[in-house]
């Protein structure tokens, strides 16, 4: 039997009056495709969302910040730390990692100054939340250097700067599924094992303007108007989305831990299908669940099947996109089966609300998303026990 190198999943998800994912004008972001304007989500907007779900289900958070300075100096002045002396402590971990930045990179850590005159780095550094604690932790051991240093004329980096370097290099879940771009630091590359595609609507959306109103709850006399007008864009659809997970590559920087690596890609797929990006949340509640669900384990490479909407889908007799999406979407997966073979397929199911099952072209069905993503993590890493989904 085949083993596993990457696993797909597909979704179909259909999203009501709402603006997930802004451009710089407001509007829903969009993109032509197969001669049509489809809405569009940006990965970076629905990896977010499902990273942040994947940290609270792990309890083991990250932060993706400039400025770590000001987050140590916070640390530190809360246990009674003077303030100077905190903000000290703070700008000398910046000044560690500038002297741990390899000299090929020319640019390295400094420090900046933001809008409030506050000490913040020159790239963003993306840690594990505790690292913040760790490196508060490694200043206090070290307050005696630190005031002999502060008066000083001639500034020099007075914290061990190998352990600088090793907090802010450290990893937790998150940063080993979606990696880290830091080459400002030795071994802070961390090559992300989890592709996310943009998602976008299977059929063509022209956005609509929504005109509002807030009345003033405290009016003047003569005021018959309302206290602001504005206007708004939205848009609705079915989407398509897509993502893959390395699977040797999550293993690879995980230093060879399959169960962790199970677990790991049990919540990301969990993620991945119940997360949902903020924007607009507030204003239009789009709170939907994906329609179908479709999951390979492949031992060849990642496929997207987004060719398959490059001609928009069309409204079925009585309206509605959703069931000719789904349909759609199995006819093309058989199409693509035939000509490219299924021989490298370890496992490949699907489950869908209309229960319809479409075995021709999407596998196995599954009665419940939580047993389809049981069992692709199951057949992803059969040496492994598999972790129970969120």
């Amino acid at each position: 039997m085949s083993t596993g190198r990457f696993l797909d999943i597909h979704l179909l998800q259909t999203i009501p009056y709402a603006n997930l994912n802004r451009d710089d004008l407001g509007a829903p972001k969009t993109v032509v495709y197969g001669g049509k304007s489809r809405t569009r989500v940006s990965s970076q907007s629905w990896k977010r969302a499902v990273r942040m779900q994947v940290e609270t289900a792990l309890g083991d958070p990250a932060v993706r910040t400039r400025r770590v300075a000001i987050a140590v100096k916070e640390r530190l002045a809360a246990q009674g730390w003077p303030v100077e002396l905190a903000a000290y402590a703070g700008k000398q971990i910046l000044m560690s990692a500038s002297k741990a930045s390899p000299k090929k990179e020319k640019s390295g850590i400094s420090m900046e100054k933001d809008r409030d005159q506050n000490d913040i780095s020159s790239v963003l550094l993306y840690l594990p939340a505790a690292g913040l604690d760790e490196l508060a932790a490694l200043a206090a051991d070290h307050r005696g250097a630190l005031e002999a240093a502060m008066g000083k004329k001639k500034q020099q980096a007075v914290l061990p700067i190998d352990q600088v370097a090793a907090i802010l290099s450290s990893r937790n879940g998150s940063i080993n599924l979606f990696g880290r771009m830091l080459a400002e630091l030795p071994g802070g590359r961390v090559d992300g094992a989890v592709q996310v595609a943009h998602a976008f609507t299977v059929h063509g959306t022209d956005p609509e303007v929504d005109f509002f109103t807030a009345v003033d709850d405290i009016p003047s006399p003569d005021d018959a108007g309302s206290g602001h007008m504005n206007a708004g864009e939205f848009s609705a659809g079915v989407f398509y989305r897509y993502a893959s997970v390395d699977l040797a590559g999550l293993v690879a920087n995980l230093d060879g831990d399959a169960p962790m690596a199970a677990e790991l890609t049990g919540q990301f797929l969990w993620g991945f299908v119940s997360a949902l990006p903020s924007g607009k949340q507030r204003a239009t509640a789009p709170n939907t669940l994906p329609e179908l669900v479709y999951v390979a384990v492949r031992a060849d490479r990642p496929i997207s099947l987004a060719a398959a909407f490059e001609r928009p889908v069309h409204a079925g007799l009585e309206g509605g996109y959703g069931e000719p999406a789904r349909d759609e979407l199995n006819r093309y997966a058989v199409g693509l089966h035939r000509v490219w073979g299924t021989g490298d397929i370890v496992l490949h199911g699907h489950a869908s609300m209309d229960g319809k099952p479409r075995t021709d072209g999407l596998g196995d069905t599954y009665d419940s998303y939580r047993q389809l993503v049981d069992a692709a993590v199951a057949a992803a890493y059969p040496s492994a026990r598999p972790a129970e989904s969120a």
